[in-house]
């Protein structure tokens, strides 16, 4: 399995910024973390690792053990040679970088990451760390789009009535009156999390979203919604 071909995808933004970093296909279900982390950094790292639960629970390197499985959707690297490991289908891998101080995140949103609002919680917690909001960088990987994800009104209302803040509320009250007498309403997640990292002052250059759909691709990627199972496929950024 170690020699499989894997393709990936790179963050222009973290390129730039010299952060190691992939957003892997299909095939890196099948990779072994432990030596593809050592052949990203051609040293030795620890290769840090949670149990994704659709949570706003983030948990800090430094507390990971390989004898302990901790629940959480967001990974802040506070040691040195860390590599952070999400693995995703449909939900969007987002990767965090301070372009100055060099402190790292990854996580792992959805809709219910959205509404429990995982991605403020992560820059709060770089903010108290020392980081400065205006030099956080943010790159989302591949997931699905809102042409592929459709809910129903009340999974809807649910997601609407969660997100309260006022500019993710007007939208999503447009889209709703718009779609009043659909039985199904696309919800793009991608936009949401930029409007959720928006108002928490992230700057629009800092922000990269990568155009893939999960949903469309099903070469390269796999999507819970189109294939009804647990194959996932993983990013990874490194410190």
């Amino acid at each position: 399995m170690n020699n499989i071909k894997i393709n990936y995808y790179l963050s222009p933004l973290l390129k730039k910024n010299n952060f190691i970093h992939s957003f892997f296909t299909r095939e890196s279900s099948k990779i072994d973390i432990k030596s593809h982390g050592e052949k990203l950094m051609r040293n030795k790292h620890n290769n840090c690792l949670i149990k994704q639960i659709h949570s706003n629970k983030i948990a800090f390197t430094s507390t990971l053990t390989s004898q302990k499985i901790v629940n959480a959707d967001g990974l802040i690297c506070d040691n040195k040679n860390q590599n952070l490991w999400i693995y995703s289908a449909d939900c969007m891998p987002i990767l965090l970088a301070d372009k100055y101080q060099r402190r790292i995140a990854a996580i792992h949103c959805g809709r219910r990451g959205l509404e429990k609002n995982i991605i403020s919680n992560v820059i709060k917690s770089f903010e108290i760390m020392g980081s400065s909001r205006k030099d956080i960088l943010v790159s989302i990987g591949p997931s699905i789009s809102g042409n592929n994800y459709l809910l129903d009104k009340k999974t809807f209302d649910k997601f609407f009535s969660k997100n309260n803040r006022s500019l993710i509320k007007l939208i999503n009250y447009v889209n709703l009156i718009k779609n009043q007498n659909c039985e199904s309403i696309p919800l793009d997640i991608k936009k949401y999390a930029y409007l959720q990292l928006i108002m928490e002052n992230i700057d629009p250059d800092n922000i990269d979203i990568s155009n893939k759909c999960t949903y469309d691709l099903p070469k390269e990627f796999h999507s819970w919604r189109r294939s009804k199972n647990d194959n996932r496929q993983w990013s990874v950024i490194c410190s």
